[in-house]
């Protein structure tokens, strides 16, 4: 009975630190998704002002990501 109560005690602890393991991972990735979304963002608003300032730039900008050459 004591053997029982302290393998599930145990069993008990390493499922929490897994846990504790698991969702630091998650936390990581989904920060680094919000990083990415942000940066998207940004990039995205400043082709919006580019292509409206200048849009010969913006058009060598955007070929030059695509990679397509002339």
């Amino acid at each position: 009975m004591a053997r029982a109560l302290v393998g599930y005690a145990v069993l008990a602890v390493v499922g929490i630190i897994a846990l504790k393991l698991l969702f630091g991972v998650l936390s990581i990735a989904w920060s680094l998704l919000w990083v990415a979304l942000w940066l998207a963002a940004l990039g995205f608003v400043f082709y919006l002002i580019l292509k409206i300032i200048s849009p010969e730039t913006a058009r060598r900008v955007k070929d030059k990501i695509r990679g397509e050459s002339k």
